[in-house]
């Protein structure tokens, strides 16, 4: 049987959050699944070692409407596409009436898909119910992203002993979202008083100015850029360090999925979609709120203790 999911949100952490349900479908059919999904979903680079994976489809859709599959003739060109590769099933995790239509041009015989013209909810959940009502099984939404074990230990071999070695997503969708760098500085510098630490700046080119920050602080020395990196060259990396701190952004979500011990920061995003799906995250809120009532327009990241932070990462550190 063919199988092919169509996840259409965009972003490297919805891609790892959608990971367990498409792990799902592939071990429920006993083959591996086609995915169609978006080039900044990074899913090239993210499932290169997944064997649930067989092929990656882009979805070549925009905001301002240029791409290949968008509008009408969009519509029918990502049809043809589809109906070209004569899948049986398709799982579309998306409530556009749009994605049922192409896929029934494709002649998929056997499309499920979420309840059409849905509103906004929490992305986890939504998978969760949908994929478990489907498959019959309960699942997991811990996710799991895999890595060629050279490369973990090659990598493994290069890091000093003498450090902890911490990555620091200092990056963010946008400034609400994200903790003042020069928090971040301090935070590090009081760190590296109590545990010598490696620090790895997970951030990309449009955060060059963050970067350049903690470049030219004390730290200097003791930090690494993930700017000139490929995402798949960052992944043993992350796998060998022993916490995250940081921002909810993708480079938390893949932390996570590596099994990862990560402290998010939550201040103007929903800590019940992106901070509660895996064992592996702990959250601080803004002072005043709760994890309940920390979601988006929230505008806490200047109410962030900073005294809890530190205490929080210690104690990570410790254990």
């Amino acid at each position: 049987m063919k199988v092919l999911v169509i996840q259409p949100k965009i972003g490297m952490g919805d891609m790892v959050i959608y990971l367990p349900y498409i792990h799902a479908i592939s071990k429920k059919y006993q083959t591996p699944v086609s995915i169609l999904v978006k080039e900044n979903s990074r899913a090239n680079q993210l499932l290169a070692e997944d064997k649930h994976i067989k092929e990656i489809l882009i979805l070549d859709r925009t905001k301002n409407n240029s791409g290949s599959h968008d509008g009408l003739l969009g519509f029918f060109k990502l049809s043809k596409d589809l109906k070209l590769k004569k899948y049986d099933k398709v799982f579309i995790f998306n409530s556009s009436l749009r994605y049922l239509l192409i896929t029934k041009m494709a002649r998929i015989k056997h499309i499920s898909q979420y309840p059409l013209f849905r509103k906004k909810d929490n992305i986890v959940t939504s998978a969760k119910i949908f994929t478990e009502n489907e498959l019959g099984e309960i699942v997991s939404t811990q996710p799991e992203l895999f890595i060629n074990e050279n490369q973990i230990n090659q990598t493994k071999q290069k890091f000093s002993s003498e450090f902890s070695h911490v990555v620091l997503g200092i990056s963010a969708s946008g400034p609400s979202k994200r903790w003042d760098i020069k928090n971040f500085i301090n935070l590090c510098v009081q760190i590296n008083k109590r545990t010598p630490s490696k620090f790895y700046l997970a951030a990309g080119n449009n955060d060059k100015e963050l970067i350049d920050q903690f470049l030219v602080s004390e730290l200097s020395n003791n930090c690494i850029s993930f700017k000139d990196l490929k995402i798949s060259e960052t992944l043993p990396i992350i796998k060998n360090c022993k916490l995250y701190i940081g921002n909810d952004t993708g480079w938390l979500h893949i932390s996570s999925a590596l099994g990862v011990k990560c402290l998010a920061l939550f201040m103007d995003s929903p800590v019940q979609a992106y901070g509660k799906y895996s064992k592996n995250i702990e959250v601080i809120v803004p002072e005043g709120e709760t994890e309940e009532s920390t979601t988006h327009d929230t505008l806490g990241k200047d109410k962030i203790s900073f005294d809890k932070v530190y205490n929080k990462c210690i104690e990570l550190l410790s254990n």
